[in-house]
């Protein structure tokens, strides 16, 4: 068995079991996620957790599979754990990863398809791929979603790993500002990305209105930036 399912008091807990190949994604794996994902959606589950048993959460798909797939069999691998992926971000539940050692290349992308994430000291998420000469072949988009398009592009272009305190890190950074604009800005790169025209002006002017929180720090920024007495510094200000 390479994944077990517990469910009992509200909660689904999902255990990838593969620890001595760091529980690598494998045919045999999807199968087991698939069964399990068909009963987490029947159940009376309101929450899932999905960690990884061992040293690691993930390692990622199973290099070892690689070298055996024809160009038509490694398409319809990649089509699969996709599904698999959307389908964690389709259920009903609210899915939290639990993170703890390696989440990398697949693994990263099926922590990045649960609602929440939770990252142990040891976590440390990549995209390896790059390094190995062949793109993530799944989950791009999502990733986008929740890191954003600059550290998304971090990690899929250099193929580094980030520990979890770079992730608390930016979060932090993220979480210092007014709610309103990072609501906005979300659903119109959600628009943007579904072929809808975003509605930039229209959210603009809707937060500019209605969020005390910009507008208290439009009004801060405005008042330093104001041209202060002759001799006074740029950007001091004046009463």
């Amino acid at each position: 068995m390479t994944v077990a399912l517990a469910i009992a008091d509200g909660i689904a807990r999902l255990t990838l079991e593969r620890p001595r190949a760091l529980n690598a994604l494998n045919r045999e794996m999807a199968s087991g996620l698939e069964r399990a994902l068909e009963a987490i959606a029947a159940s009376p589950a309101t929450a899932v957790i999905v960690r990884g048993e061992g040293r690691a959460f993930c390692a990622g798909n199973d290099i070892k599979e690689m070298p055996r797939f024809a160009p038509a069999e490694a398409e319809a691998v990649s089509r699969r754990w996709a599904a698999i992926v959307e389908r964690f971000a389709r259920l009903p539940q609210v899915t939290i990863a639990a993170v703890h050692g390696f989440a990398l290349g697949g693994g990263c992308m099926l922590a990045a398809a649960q609602d929440l994430r939770i990252a142990a000291a040891s976590a440390r998420f990549g995209l390896p791929e790059v390094t190995l000469g062949f793109n993530p072949s799944y989950g791009i988009a999502r990733l986008l979603d929740i890191v954003g398009g600059g550290p998304g592009r971090d990690l899929l272009l250099t193929g580094r790993t980030i520990d979890a305190a770079e992730a608390d890190a930016l979060a932090a950074e993220i979480a210092r500002h007014p709610r309103g604009g990072l609501a906005a800005t979300k659903a119109v790169v959600a628009d943007v990305r579904a072929g809808r025209s975003g509605a930039e002006a229209e959210s603009y002017a809707a937060v500019l209105r209605a969020d005390e929180g910009a507008r208290g720090r439009i009004a801060a920024f405005a008042a330093r930036s104001r041209p202060g007495p002759p001799g006074a510094a740029p950007g001091s200000g004046g009463s």
